[in-house]
């Protein structure tokens, strides 16, 4: 027999999306866009990271719903976390859905709107944040609330959290907040940014990756040294000219195929919805033919993203060197993020570039901060399925496949402590969309914000409720 419970709850879904529909055609207004907006307009670029401002925006909104809220500060007086729990009946452990409240600055003058004004043109909201993260922050949160508004009976607690200094890789991230608050944010599994829905050229999704991995993100540091003296008496051993030496050897060497399980059947998915030939040249490029791959590696490699993917990356992010326009420096550097694919060594790939320079008077050093690589979260867990699920009605046609994660997340406090991550940006979005991410004129659709919520709620739905 079906229980009582099991045989409403389609009933509750399509009233509960019906109900949300109704609410935005009579105030002209989708709930999770107005949401975004507010979200956007509390500026918490880091630095300094005032994440304050978002729980100043979300604690009212949980309370009013009967959630639990607890605001954790940190030492840093503007910077806190929010923990907003809803209860359910305690026969399953609880479910984490995660998103951090601080985003990286912006370059004005490079903006053809205010970014911190929420704007909404176009059938598009603009502002730092729209896609990483406060674009799923609200999706996230309007997920859970409706969990709540239409007072779906639980198996477990649902959790949300909005957490700060990810962006910085600050001192007060989720690792502070797991080794002090472990208790209030330990769970069965967690929802969390990471993997894309993503538009081909015509509007329908192609695909749709949950990140279950993310790379390593390695510091590094490469320093040159020479004789500071007057810019008049220029010496052989200028420090700038050797380091610009070092890094013009640097820049022109490629890193190997390295191709993870998830990442081999990413690409295998992409082949499914492609057409010949770039259909073959996904299946080649994570295949054993070595031939093969490299031809198939020198045409899917034009996509940023596809090269981040399949190799452990180099990118220079600082350069300094010098003071006054007469003094030549007496050291330089450069700081290079490494993004390493897990089980990769970063002394190894440190020791390459060392050869690669072809200079022993240059220094290699890694910084003390590693983010270190952790398990992959397994795909059988019952969030990945319904995730899964969910992605499928969501978006049929679309292929549905793990990812590993180009980028780096605050997932490691769960996963190296053995809880399972799966990370996603709730929203379709095509090619030019992600680059605005972390440039300039970031925005993201209100309709793939309707339809990121709605497949969120369900997920929710399908992993939480009692049956």
């Amino acid at each position: 027999m079906i229980p009582a419970n099991a045989r409403r709850l389609p009933c509750l879904l399509a009233a509960t999306l019906l109900c949300s529909s109704a609410a935005a055609a009579q105030t002209g207004d989708d709930p999770t866009a107005a949401l975004l907006r507010e979200l956007i307009r509390a500026n918490t670029s880091n630095p300094p990271g005032r994440t304050q401002l978002v729980d100043d925006v979300l604690a009212p909104r949980f309370r009013a719903l009967g959630f639990d809220v607890k605001i954790i500060p940190t030492p840093d007086s503007g910077k806190a976390h929010i923990i907003a729990r809803l209860r359910g009946d305690g026969s399953k452990r609880p479910v984490l859905v995660a998103a951090h409240a601080d985003v990286v600055g912006v370059e004005r003058e490079k903006w053809s709107l205010e970014p911190f004004e929420g704007t909404e043109k176009d059938g598009f909201v603009y502002g730092r944040g729209a896609i990483d993260f406060k674009g799923g922050m609200a999706v996230f949160a309007r997920a859970v609330m409706m969990l709540a508004e239409q007072k779906v009976p639980l198996a477990r607690d649902v959790i949300f959290l909005a957490e700060s200094d990810e962006e910085s890789g600050g001192p007060y991230s989720t690792e502070w907040l797991a080794k002090s608050n472990w208790a209030d944010i330990d769970a069965e599994f967690a929802l969390n940014e990471g993997g894309w829905i993503m538009k081909a050229d015509d509007g329908h999704v192609r695909y749709v990756s949950i990140s279950t991995a993310d790379k390593m993100s390695i510091p590094l540091t490469i320093t040159a040294r020479g004789t500071s003296t007057h810019s008049s008496m220029p010496r052989p051993d200028n420090a700038i000219f050797a380091l610009s030496r070092g890094m013009a050897k640097i820049s022109a060497y490629e890193t190997p195929l390295t191709i993870s399980p998830s990442t081999r059947r990413f690409f295998m998915a992409l082949s499914k919805t492609s057409a010949p030939p770039m259909s073959g040249y996904y299946r080649d490029v994570v295949g054993d033919d070595p031939v093969k791959a490299r031809r198939a590696d020198s045409v899917v490699s034009r996509d940023p993203l596809l090269h981040s993917l399949i190799r452990n990356t180099i990118a220079p992010v600082i350069i300094n060197g010098g003071f006054r326009n007469n003094v030549i420096p007496g050291s330089a550097q450069a700081m290079i993020n490494l993004r390493l694919i897990p089980g990769s060594d970063p002394a190894a790939l440190v020791g390459t570039l060392k050869q690669v320079a072809g200079d022993p008077g240059l220094e290699f050093s890694i910084g003390s901060r590693v983010y270190a690589g952790a398990p992959e979260s397994s795909d059988t867990t019952a969030l990945y399925r319904a995730l899964e699920k969910e992605a499928h009605a969501t978006f049929p046609g679309a292929e549905v496949t793990p990812y590993l994660f180009q980028a780096g997340t605050d997932a490691g406090a769960w996963r190296s402590r053995g809880v399972p991550v799966y990370g996603i940006y709730p929203y379709p979005i095509d090619a030019d969309e992600l680059t605005r991410m972390h440039g300039n004129d970031e925005k993201v659709s209100v309709a793939s914000l309707k339809q990121g919520t709605e497949m969120i709620y369900r997920t929710l739905v399908d992993v939480a409720a009692k049956r």
